[in-house]
């Protein structure tokens, strides 16, 4: 009999930390983001999805780069759905990762699962960690609710047994979305329903992939012949499968350097991928059509990968591989969901087994895809999968039962704000809290309320609903200061500007504004001021902070970076050095600091120190996806030298010398 229950995973893991308190007003690292030549090339529609609304920044979000790399034993709460055959164990704090799935018949994990839990820089607002089935929504990249909690609650399931609900308000888009886990009775296959719903009265753009960690020695396998190649060095470009540049491409560890592989798959193709083992063994994924792209992601055989790879995790531990669906082609695209409209469609993930010497031998690639395709329909006929996406969809809308974890109080406030109706998925006000408090009351009464003591400011709010509101409430410094960043996100600089001028000249505390306003020169080319305005920012934050809890500690640590990167990048060194020796002890000693000191000691003249802090090693636990800085200062600490593998984590060919 199918169960749903409670449960607790105990494992090495680093605490996420808090939240950087300032707002993050500075465009994306563009990772993803693809060169003009290769753009020239593409098909229309794909050409078209690629430049339609990608996001240029995370607010409302906020950075998560609290965390760090020590992993003493933590508990997180898990619910797990089994029946006889089947065991999904689910983190509805964390994204509602499915963290393992577990087939009792073969007594085999089918997932890659991670031995530890470990942030690293690589979801949009930074802590992301590997492993398990993860839920990507908002735009291009991992989830901003990839550390995040959603609500989670029973619901009766298509045939009668209990189903797992996961839901949330994604806020980069303002969308809410579900996702409905069940396992009919003696099945072999999870069944995941998911639907992304348009409350809204004009269209958005939506991103939807689904991205499953397996073990990396495995084949990947898909229904085509073409794949759309993208590396980090941004090219995006249409390559044979399974081979070519010399090797077969469906086997992660023939690269050397990480890459996606965008499967091209004929209209009217059954979507599938799979991840087999040299056995013939492991697991498929499954959908009905609107889900339509599959990818593969490798981190490759090289150095920089193999380190990124033992970043992600403990030593010892084996390396992973990706495989993806999703509602586009490309990750790089975003698909338009009109107006009180919704997406919605069936996954099936389980255990696949076939032949494996029609599956890895020297045979023609057609004939191993067509083993799995006829494998899979003998095991779960594509007419089966349809049907039970016709029987789940008219159960989305069922009123959730018993509450089993709770997610943000943002789409309660959404609720309230717009009137919306969304069923099947409360946003109940039960879950208001601190955060959402004075927007509620900005809301029911148009006053932000000023704080009653000096505090860090709050998240701010930006779509134009909370922009219109903050420009007819009365002109305090924190109604200032969130309409500056509400029209700094909508582009509106100048304005951005002119509100949190105004703040400033009626604000109790001026760090906030100076900031911000600091942020502002540097966009525009004015770092003078820029630096200037950074460091004054930080001379008042640390005459006004009033205690040495966590948000005021993350506070000080955001800005003392900014201020000293601001500093050294026009050459004011002492005043950078003054600002270093401020911050405190446990900050300094942060690998993310201990990477800025060595900037510091360069931009000094001190080589010699520079080198000595790298030779004495640290780690910069949140190094972004795709950073090379720590080669760059490798190579001006020790010109000439070969880069340590410690801090080898280049993810593209490096481009050569003149002259070689």
């Amino acid at each position: 009999m199918t169960v749903v229950r409670r449960a607790v995973l105990t494992l090495p893991g680093a605490a996420l930390g808090p939240a950087n308190p300032l707002p993050p007003l500075r465009p994306l690292d563009q990772v993803h983001e693809v060169d003009e030549r290769s753009a020239e090339d593409l098909p229309l529609d794909m050409a078209r999805q690629l430049g339609y609304q990608p996001l240029r920044g995370i607010l409302p979000e906020r950075l998560r780069d609290g965390y760090g790399r020590e992993r003493p034993p933590v508990d997180l709460d898990t619910i797990v759905i089994e029946n006889d055959r089947l065991r999904a164990t689910v983190l509805p704090g964390l994204g509602g990762r499915v963290a393992s799935l577990f087939h009792k018949p073969t007594g085999r994990e089918l997932l890659y699962r991670n031995p530890v839990f470990q942030p690293a820089a690589f979801a949009l607002n930074g802590a992301w960690f590997s492993g398990g089935i993860e839920w990507n929504i908002g735009a291009t990249g991992h989830s901003t609710l990839s550390c995040a909690p959603l609500h989670a609650a029973r619901v009766t399931a298509p045939d009668g047994t209990e189903m797992l609900r996961l839901w949330e308000w994604e806020r980069l888009r303002d969308l809410p979305f579900q996702v409905d886990l069940w396992l009919p009775e003696d099945s072999d296959f999870l069944y995941v329903g998911v639907r992304v719903r348009n409350p809204h009265e004009k269209p958005a753009p939506v991103y939807w992939w689904s991205n499953i960690a397996v073990p990396e020695e495995r084949r990947v396998l898909a229904p085509a012949r073409e794949a759309w190649h993208f590396g980090y060095a941004r090219s995006l470009r249409r390559v044979p499968v399974p081979r070519f540049d010399g090797a077969d491409r469906t086997y992660p560890l023939n690269s050397e350097f990480p890459a996606d592989y965008f499967y091209e798959i004929e209209d009217g193709r059954r979507r599938w991928i799979a991840a087999l083992d040299a056995s013939g063994q492991g697991l498929v994924q499954t959908s009905t059509d609107t889900l339509r792209g599959r990818k593969l992601f490798l981190w490759g055989g090289g150095s920089g990968g193999r380190r990124w790879q033992e970043w992600l995790t403990e030593p010892g531990t084996g390396g992973y591989a990706e495989i993806q669906a999703g509602l586009a082609r490309t990750q790089l695209e975003h698909v338009r969901l009109e107006a009180q409209g919704e997406f919605s469609w069936l996954e099936v993930y389980g255990p696949l087994t076939a032949d494996a010497g029609t599956v890895h031998g020297a045979g023609e690639w057609g004939a191993a895809v067509g083993e799995v395709e006829d494998r899979l329909e003998r095991a779960l006929p594509r007419a089966d999968v349809q049907a039970a996406y016709e029987a789940w969809l008219p159960h989305a809308d069922t009123e959730p039962g018993q509450r089993l974890a709770a997610g943000s109080g943002w789409g309660a406030l959404e609720v309230l704000r717009a009137g919306v109706k969304v069923p099947g998925t409360p946003f109940d006000e039960s879950t208001l809290g601190e955060e959402q408090a004075p927007w509620r009351e900005l809301l029911e009464s148009g006053i932000f309320p000023e704080p009653r003591r000096i505090g860090v400011p709050g998240p701010s709010l930006t779509s134009p609903a909370w922009r219109d509101m903050l420009e007819t409430a009365p002109a305090r410094p924190l109604a200032e200061y969130h309409l500056g960043v509400a029209q700094w996100h909508a582009g509106d600089r100048a304005q951005a500007v002119r509100s949190w001028e105004r703040g400033l000249e009626l604000a109790v505390s001026d760090w906030p504004f100076l900031r911000c306003l600091a942020v502002a020169d540097a966009t525009d080319g004015h770092l003078e001021r820029a630096a200037d305005r950074h460091a004054a920012a930080f001379d008042d934050l640390c005459a006004e902070r009033r205690d040495e809890g966590e948000v005021w500690r993350a506070a000080t640590a955001a800005l003392g970076r900014e201020a000293i990167e601001a500093l050294l990048l026009v050459e004011r060194t002492v005043a950078a050095r003054g600002v270093w020796e401020r911050l405190p002890a446990a900050t300094r000693a942060r690998g993310r600091f201990r990477l800025l000191e060595v900037h510091l000691l360069l931009a000094e003249g001190e080589v010699a120190a520079a080198r000595a802090v790298l030779d004495a090693g640290f780690e910069v636990a949140d190094l972004r996806e795709g950073a090379e800085v720590l080669g760059e200062v490798w190579a001006r600490a020790a010109p000439g030298e070969p880069l340590p593998a410690r801090y080898d984590f280049r993810m593209r060919p490096q481009a050569r010398p003149a002259g070689e």
